[in-house]
């Protein structure tokens, strides 16, 4: 059967369209419906997306449906990406884009509920994504926790490329990366777990680095404001990188992650092994089999991630906390 798509239009999506539509996350034998969801005054260019995508004739794209209304956008999907959000402007209070996106994401959370399959897998990437999330989640009771989760697999992309580059090897020589926390300059990007195949030879990021204080300094703030940099040099903001972290986050889902690897996904906190606090979307290691992911537990913690750790969870429980007021008004 056709898998209906929802997807927000703006520049990630359109470099995220043509991989959707051409196979490379659900499958080359998987016929797709593409449904497009945007606001009002975007219709005209959406009409623009839609005849691309018609001459790129690709044979799985069965239909694609540029919409202004949830009721269309989100009907019997089987796979949400939400990518608009509310973007902070000049001047703007955090809690003031806080309130915006509560308002957002709580539609689209009610459109999740009363259209969607229960079954739907819904990523969301527009910032602040962990939190939107979670407002996203709460908005759908219906649909299990676990079916919510938020990107940050850019993130977990960009720290396996840094540690890659600097050993001098493909970035697929680099498996177990971690991004720990919330898609914001306070995550964790832990590589005390991860191993580098050097030029044939399996040994742990930090042998095969041998530069102990650029793991624990440059390589964290690398990663943690490589966003910033590339509005700095484009400016405008990641699209290209972003759209193929959604394809490879989306794809595991899907069919799982290779044996013996993980991935970084902002998941629903509950329960966990690390003492993370629960009901918070937090960027876990995880593995994926049956379109279901698992926490990966049992990881040693020093006290330098211990502290990584807790800092990145206290800017989500604030988030949270401060969202929650809004979600009632």
């Amino acid at each position: 059967l056709p898998f209906p798509r929802t997807i927000m239009s703006g520049q990630i999506a359109y470099s995220l369209l043509y991989s959707i539509a051409k196979g490379d996350v659900f499958g080359k034998d998987q016929p797709i419906i593409l449904v497009l969801l945007d606001i009002t005054p975007m219709l005209p260019v959406l009409d623009g997306v839609v005849m691309e995508l018609q001459d790129c004739a690709l044979p799985l794209l069965r239909e694609v449906i540029p919409t202004d209304k949830v009721e269309v956008g989100f009907k019997d999907l089987d796979a949400a990406i939400l990518v608009g959000s509310m973007p902070r402007k000049e001047g703007m209070e955090r809690k003031d884009l806080l309130k915006a996106n509560v308002a957002i994401f709580k539609t689209q959370g009610e459109a999740l509920e009363k259209y969607a399959k229960k079954t739907v897998k819904v990523l969301v990437v527009g910032n602040p994504a962990n939190t939107n999330c979670l407002i996203a989640s709460k908005s759908a009771p219906s649909i299990p926790k676990e079916n919510f989760s938020c990107l940050t697999r850019l993130d977990h992309n960009r720290a396996r490329s840094q540690v890659a580059m600097r050993v001098g090897v493909p970035s697929d020589c680099v498996k177990n990366v971690i991004i720990w926390g919330n898609h914001s300059s306070t995550q964790y990007p832990d590589v005390h777990h991860a191993i580098v195949n050097n030029h044939g030879k399996e040994m742990s990021a930090f042998d095969a680095v041998n530069d102990e204080s650029w793991l624990k300094g440059d390589f964290i703030t690398t990663v943690q404001q490589r966003g910033a940099a590339v509005i700095k040099a484009r400016k405008l903001s990641s699209a290209m990188s972003a759209a193929k972290a959604i394809c490879d986050h989306m794809r595991d889902i899907w069919f799982g992650t290779p044996d013996g690897e993980w991935v970084s996904m902002g998941i629903y906190s509950t329960g966990n092994s690390y003492g993370v606090p629960n009901d918070l979307m937090y960027s876990f290691p995880v593995m994926i089999k049956n379109k279901t992911w698992k926490v990966v537990d049992g990881l040693a913690i020093n006290d330098f991630s211990r502290g990584k750790m807790d800092g990145t969870a206290a800017e989500l429980v604030d988030e949270r906390d401060t969202a929650l007021t809004f979600l009632g008004a």
